[in-house]
Formats: structure tokens, sequence, C-alpha cells
């Protein structure tokens, strides 16, 4: 399919609308979880298998009103969350709790490429394409935890003072290796603290708070409460530590760069065990994503 052509500005109560509605099922799940995925298993199977359709919502307000509408991305986004709920229904009916199935690791598969080499981003306009990130979440959200009932993903994001801890903590743990390499690889470079303490935490707390939830809690969803965590069931602890670290490395390979940033991809990946203890520590989303913000924020402020 090819880019949408936006022809008409679009204007901030549409943008938030559609916002809200695609953070809406996100948002439910993280904070009120056992509610949120609860009412979902009462529908009946065929309710339960389109009801993800809603997800087309967010698109179709923001094409209508651009006047850039497009059947195929239409069609993608009703259909896509389907698809996949269907095939974690199915997979309730065929599979245990406690097994890991094929059909999980093919939509991980799907779910993956398509954000990191931004299949479906030409349906929206360059500084709306968050939107595909989020939805495609929301399908995952929607699948893995209402549908199949996934256990310990830990996708709660009221977090505890334990999840501070700990997160905090593996992130003291990463802190001089990323910097010893880092620094000797040029791929971090220090820059000195150009502000008043006040208004460097302010930047700081809004850098932790944006990253959060558009990178860090979407990620450690992605990688430890899925990933890692149906790696688990099939390899041991260890090895699916080490895989899902791996794999959340090569993730970044087209980071800042047009080739191959293997710099990148190293420091994520030797980033990604950290993560990954911290999210199996007691299995909490809240925890890693608070070491993945922390990471993320202090780079990008002081060490990019």
């Amino acid at each position: 399919m090819e880019r949408a052509k936006w022809s008409v500005p679009i204007s901030a109560p549409v943008i938030a609308v559609a916002g809200l509605l695609a953070l809406a099922p996100y948002l439910a799940a993280a904070f009120f979880p056992a509610r949120a995925a609860g009412c979902a298993r009462t529908l009946p199977p065929l309710v339960q298998i389109f009801c993800p359709a809603l997800l087309c919502l967010p698109y179709l307000l923001i094409a209508l009103t651009l006047g850039a509408f497009n059947w195929g991305w239409l069609a993608l986004y009703a259909l896509l969350p389907c698809v996949i709920a269907a095939l974690l229904w199915q997979a309730n009916q065929s599979d245990a709790l406690s097994q890991s199935s094929w059909r999980e690791f093919l939509i991980l598969a799907v779910l993956g490429l398509a954000v990191d080499l931004r299949w479906f981003e030409r349906a929206w306009p360059a500084h709306l394409s968050v939107f595909n990130k989020i939805l495609l979440l929301d399908a995952g959200i929607y699948a893995f935890i209402a549908v199949r009932n996934l256990q310990g993903v830990g996708f709660d994001l009221r977090l505890r003072l334990r999840d501070l801890a700990i997160g905090l903590r593996e992130f003291g743990f990463y802190l001089p290796a990323a910097l010893a390499l880092g620094l000797s690889l040029g791929f971090l470079h220090l820059h000195r603290f150009d502000s008043a303490v006040g208004p460097l935490i302010l930047r700081f707390a809004g850098a932790c708070i944006f990253t959060v939830f558009f990178i860090a809690v979407p990620e450690e969803l992605f990688f430890r409460g899925w990933l890692q965590n149906l790696l688990e069931r099939r390899m041991g602890r260890w090895p699916a530590l080490v895989t899902t670290a791996i794999l959340f490395g090569l993730s970044h390979f087209n980071k800042r760069a047009i080739h191959f940033n293997w710099r990148y991809v190293l420091l994520a990946a030797i980033a990604g065990i950290f993560y990954g203890r911290a999210w199996r520590r007691d299995r909490r989303i809240g925890a890693s994503a608070v070491t993945h913000a922390t990471v993320d924020s202090v780079w990008s402020l002081w060490l990019r």
C-alpha cells in the first residue's frame, strides 16, 4: 500500500480524541489489569475475536479528517487484531496455559517486525506514526492478556516502592559497564550539566514520564512480559534471559544510523540483560520499565 497523502493540517482536538481511543486499551490494562481482562473474557467467543476490530477507529478518525482515507489501511487495522485474537483463542483450545506455542511466537514476530521495520507507518503523517506502535501494542495486549490469559506477564503499572528499588538497582549495576564500554567505543559522549538543579530535575522527570509510557513499557511488555516469559517455558530462565537480550539488542540495528549500528546493538543487548533481571525478579513490567526509562533518560539528556 502507498503512503497516504495528507493534504489538510490536522487539528489538535482530532489528535486528542484519536489519542484517547488508542491509549484507552493500553491504560485500562495497565492500571486495571484484572478488571479489563475479566470483562473481555466474559464475552462470547465470536465477540472476543472480532471486538479488537474497533482498534481501526483512531485511523478512521484521522484519515477521514484529513481526506486521506485508504480502504487497505482500514482493513489492516481492523482485521490484523482480529486474526491475532483468533490465533490465541485457538491456542487456548489446543494448548495448556503453561505452554508456549508456535502461534504466540508467530504473532510476536509479526508485531515486532512491523514496528521495527516500520511496515505500516506509511498509513500516518510522519509526526503521528506513534499511533501505529500504540495500536499494534493494543492488539497484542488484548490477545495475550485478555484472550490467551498469558500468566506471569506482570503488566501492572501501579508501581510499588519495591518496583522502583529493583529497577534503580539494575540501573546501578548496568551504568558502570555502559559508561566504560560506551565511552570507549565513541557511542556515548559526556555533556556538562548546563542548568540549575530545579530545571534539571524537571527535565529528567519529564523525560522519564514520556519514556515510561511510550518507549519503556511497550518494549518491556513485548520483550520481557511476552517474549522472555514464553521462552522461559521452552529453554529455561538463563537461556531465555540471554536470548531475549540479544533479540532486544538486534531490534536497535537501524536506530540512529543508515546501516547496521553495531554499537547500539551491543549496548542495547547488554542493557537487555539488566532489564530482564529487573522483570524476572518479581515478574513485574513496572520494575524493568523503571530501569529502561532511567537508562534512556540519562542517555538522552547527558550521554547522547
